[in-house]
C-alpha cells in the first residue's frame, strides 16, 4: 500500500495541513505513525476527505459528519442514503425558514441605502440632523433597519419573547460548538462592547452584517435562549444580544465581556 506524508496529503487533497490534524484530533482522518513519529496516511484518505467536504458543502456539523462516515465505512451505498436523506432535508427546511427571514432583512438594507443614496452632502459635522443616525424611520415613511433573531420572531405577541423560558441548554456540543465559537470570534473581532440590560452590544463595520445575520440565524436555532437583534446604524451595525439570567455565562464565553 502506498502511504503518504501529511504535506503530500495536503498537496493532493487541497486541504491545509492544519485542517488535516484538526480532523485527526475529531476522529474524522485515522492517521498511522511511522517509526519516527510522522503522521502518513493511505489512498483511502483522499475519498474519505472528498466525503468530509461534501458532506462540509451540505451544511453538516463535523459531529454528524463523524457519524455518517462511520455508516460510509461500511460500505454500503443504501444505508448512506438512508442516513443522509432526512440531515438533507432538516438542513433544507432550516436554509427555506432563514431564507424568509433574510429576505426581509435585505429589503432593509436595500430601504437604507436608498435613503443613504438620498440625502444630501453638507460640507458641516455629521448630527442626528444629516439622517445618518436613523436610516428609513418609520416618520419618513421607511421600514426601520432592524431584525430581530429570536424564537418568537414572525410568531404571536404573546409568544414574541419566548427566550426568556426556554431552558438554557445549547444542541451544538463538541467539535461544533468549537467550530461556531471560532466562527463568532472571526466575525466581531475588533467589536466595541457594551453592557445591556439582560445582555450586550456589539458594534461593528456594517460590511459585516450578512456573516454577523447567518451566525446569528444559526446559534439561535441551536441555542434558543439568546435573544439576537441586528440594528443599522449608518455605517455601523449594532449586534445586541440577550439572554435570561442563567444563560449570561455562556452569553459572555461567546462573545466576551463588555468593556
Amino acid at each position: 500500500m502506498t502511504f503518504m506524508r501529511i504535506s503530500q496529503l495536503a498537496g493532493r487533497s487541497g486541504v491545509p495541513a492544519t485542517t488535516l490534524r484538526f480532523y485527526e484530533g475529531e476522529g474524522l482522518l485515522p492517521a498511522d505513525r511511522t517509526p519516527s513519529g510522522y503522521r502518513v496516511y493511505g489512498e483511502d484518505s483522499l475519498d474519505r476527505l472528498a466525503f468530509i467536504g461534501a458532506a462540509k458543502h451540505l451544511g453538516l456539523p463535523l459531529e454528524a459528519i463523524g457519524e455518517l462516515l462511520r455508516v460510509w465505512e461500511a460500505g454500503a451505498c443504501g444505508e448512506v442514503k438512508a442516513d443522509l436523506r432526512p440531515r438533507i432535508a432538516a438542513r433544507l427546511a432550516e436554509a427555506e425558514a432563514r431564507t424568509a427571514e433574510l429576505a426581509a432583512f435585505t429589503a432593509s438594507l436595500h430601504d437604507a441605502l436608498a435613503h443613504l443614496d438620498a440625502l444630501p452632502d453638507r460640507t458641516g459635522r455629521c448630527d442626528p440632523g444629516c439622517g445618518f443616525l436613523s436610516p428609513a424611520s418609520p416618520a419618513r415613511g421607511g421600514r426601520p433597519v432592524d431584525v430581530a433573531l429570536a424564537p418568537g420572531h414572525g410568531a404571536a405577541a404573546g409568544e414574541a419573547e419566548r427566550w426568556r423560558t426556554v431552558p438554557v441548554a445549547c444542541s451544538l456540543t463538541g467539535a461544533g460548538a468549537r467550530e461556531r465559537v471560532a466562527q463568532w470570534r472571526e466575525a466581531v473581532d475588533g467589536a466595541v462592547r457594551a453592557p445591556l440590560p439582560e445582555g450586550l452590544r456589539l458594534t461593528l463595520p456594517v460590511d459585516r452584517t450578512a456573516r454577523v445575520a447567518e451566525l446569528a440565524a444559526a446559534e439561535q436555532r441551536c441555542c434558543p435562549f439568546l435573544d439576537f437583534r441586528l440594528h443599522l446604524d449608518g455605517p455601523y451595525l449594532h449586534l445586541e444580544v440577550r439572554a435570561p439570567t442563567e444563560g449570561t455565562a455562556p452569553l459572555m464565553d461567546l462573545f466576551g465581556p463588555a468593556a
